[in-house]
């Protein structure tokens, strides 16, 4: 696991540009580095040592030295790849993984893409023609970020490496900032960085004489066969499993975050390792926010060693400037920073971990799936009176029961775009006074595109495709990637696998959600080696007491301070977010995921566009 940047055509760079650019994400590979200078381009590494310790540094070449390769990521099957090259008549000279990549390309193109499996980013510099190939994985588990500015195409791993350039622009993105109030990350491909972009999951592109071309490679598709539940659970079983053997090939030792909820536990006792990690919040609301309990009791069940920590308020607090500056861009999910503190403390024991991320999103986890399918007596009522209700509903105060009535008279195109809907396009425009962010378009039309590629599926599958496009992506393996690797942690999610999704996308909609429960196959699977109430229990996942924190004096005063800063004045109507601010004080309504949002985005301004200079 490592980090690269790098630009094209030469500034007169002796190296310094591009060793300041790698030192802004030393984070992500602290045993070594290197680089690869010349006329037409500038790779650099940062190095954290997994597979092949003494031969695997970056940049690599291909034998005549054509090729030049920097990459971030493992490949799982790479032994069985350099056997076929191998076979083929390409000669290996270290044991790595990375050198895969670079006979792969010689041998199959672009088509290489096809045979990998694992989580991946990378950039190979063809010299004989000047152009350069990148991709990034089906899943979008390792970042891969990309600008034109000036003369150079500058990429990397992390954005705040491109902060060294001296080429580089930086301007705030403000319709981005629009889109983020709704969904509480960065959801399309234009970053906070205006003219800054993400390459997409599952895309590859070519540079050749200064012209992108971007391709997606691949495409899930659901297919859902026949089957019985038990038919199902035997094959989620030994896929999980065959997939957290291949994660498990390291040179190193390998541990595993753990909470109390069926992902993790699965992943742990699967992976046998010697060593799990957990944390929980200091709270006078019992064991709400602390599954460290449940956590022991599983480790002790399994007869592994569990490590935790209590985070305290004010250690959560004092440390969410640093995770916001880690974080490139601005991320409104508090369970961030729970990853960052289990990430931290597992890196003083281990260098790769292994996490249950994806489960959800493949097997049908989330509560919000069972919507389509819990009717009640009002569903009975004609669509366009509901319809009616809804438009009416919108235009009320939100009293408890209103949002419901609101949604019930909408398509699920219309209503969900994701795990968060933090701001409607209504709200957010009364909030801000950029009239570039109000010009941002609907949250469900950023949405659009992938609901067309899933129109003739059932509901429930429409939201399991959204999220994993979208939310998986831009939520949950962003916050993965950036807080494990500000730790210099490996971070490795064998649900999110190839031969795992393949029959994710092939489950029936009843083993996946009914009225009752979700995730029915994988549950079914778990029950068998897991004790009963961690295969049946739901999910938390390091829940985090926000909402209970900003009804204090102490943090309630920290928030309002940047409610009424001269930065808030400059995006925000102030009298809005101090009006949400007071009513949750109050009790009156929950507004901690809105005012956690606007928060998240005032601190993460104040690292990039005030500190920094």
């Amino acid at each position: 696991m490592c980090g690269f940047t790098g630009f094209t055509n030469f500034i007169n760079d002796d190296g310094t540009v591009l060793d300041k650019m790698m030192e802004r994400i030393a984070h992500r590979g602290p045993d070594q580095k290197g680089m690869f200078v010349d006329s037409n381009i500038a790779l650099g590494f940062r190095r954290l040592s997994i597979i092949d310790l003494k031969d695997g540094s970056q940049p690599m070449f291909n034998e005549d030295k054509s090729l030049v390769l920097v990459f971030n990521g493992e490949i799982y099957n790479f032994k069985e790849l350099r056997a076929e090259l191998i076979a083929n008549g390409h000669k290996f000279l270290n044991n790595s993984d990375s050198e895969v990549l670079l006979h792969g390309y010689e041998e199959w193109g672009t088509d290489l893409l096809q045979r990998l499996r694992g989580m991946f980013a990378f950039v190979i510099f063809n010299r004989a023609d000047n152009s350069v190939f990148g991709a990034r994985d089906i899943f979008g588990i390792k970042p891969f970020y990309y600008t034109f500015m000036g003369e150079s195409f500058i990429f990397g791993s992390e954005i705040k490496a491109f902060l060294e350039h001296p080429e580089f622009k930086k301007e705030l993105n403000e319709e981005a900032l629009a889109h983020y109030l709704s969904f509480q990350y960065s959801a399309v491909e234009e970053t906070f960085f205006k003219n800054v972009f993400k390459l997409p999951p599952a895309h590859y592109f070519t540079l050749k004489n200064g012209k992108m071309e971007k391709v997606r490679y691949f495409k899930p598709e659901f297919n859902a066969v026949d089957g019985v539940t038990e038919y199902f659970a035997d094959l989620t079983d030994a896929a999980v499993r065959e997939s957290v053997r291949a994660h498990k090939i390291a040179d190193v030792e390998v541990g595993s975050f753990l909470s109390s909820g069926i992902d993790s536990s699965f992943i742990a006792e699967a992976a046998n390792v010697d060593k799990t990690f957990t944390v929980g919040f200091a709270s006078d609301k019992g064991d709400r926010y602390n599954e460290i309990g449940y956590a022991k009791d599983f480790a002790e069940t399994i007869g592994v060693e569990n490590i935790s920590k209590v985070i305290t308020p004010e250690e959560y607090w004092e440390t969410f400037p640093t995770i916001q500056y880690f974080m490139d861009e601005p991320l409104a999910d508090p369970a961030a920073i729970a990853l960052y503190f289990v990430s931290r403390l597992a890196s003083e024991h281990v260098k790769v971990v292994m996490s249950g991320e994806g489960a959800d999103e493949l097997f049908g986890g989330y509560r919000i799936y069972q919507e389509p399918i819990t009717l009640t007596a009002y569903d009975k009522l004609p669509f366009k009176v509901r319809r009616v209700v809804s438009k009416i509903c919108e235009h009320l105060p939100q009293i408890h029961g209103i949002n419901y009535l609101v949604r019930r008279g909408k398509t699920i195109e219309e209503r969900f775009i994701g795990n968060a809907n933090i701001f409607t396009k209504k709200e957010r425009d009364k909030l801000l006074r950029s009239e570039i962010a109000k010009n941002a378009v609907e949250p469900r039309l950023v949405c659009e595109k992938f609901y067309n590629e899933v129109s003739d599926k059932d509901d429930i599958t429409k939201m399991q495709y959204l999220d994993i496009n979208m939310w998986l992506c831009g939520d949950i393996l962003l916050k993965a990637d950036k807080t494990s690797m500000a730790n210099s942690l490996e971070l490795r999610v064998p649900f999110l696998d190839k031969k795992v999704l393949e029959l994710a996308l092939t489950l029936p909609l009843r083993c996946r959600v009914d009225t009752k429960t979700t995730k029915l196959a994988l549950r079914k699977a778990a029950e068998r080696t897991l004790p009963q109430r961690t295969a049946t229990k739901d999910k938390l996942g390091f829940p985090v007491p926000i909402r209970e924190w900003l009804k204090q004096e102490k943090y309630y005063n920290i928030v309002k301070e940047k409610f009424i800063s001269d930065v808030a004045r400059e995006f925000f109507n102030i009298e809005k977010l101090m009006t949400l601010l007071e009513l949750h004080k109050s009790g009156k309504t929950d507004y901690s995921r809105k005012i956690w949002t606007v928060y998240t985005f005032l601190v993460w301004y104040e690292q990039f566009f005030i500190k920094e200079t």
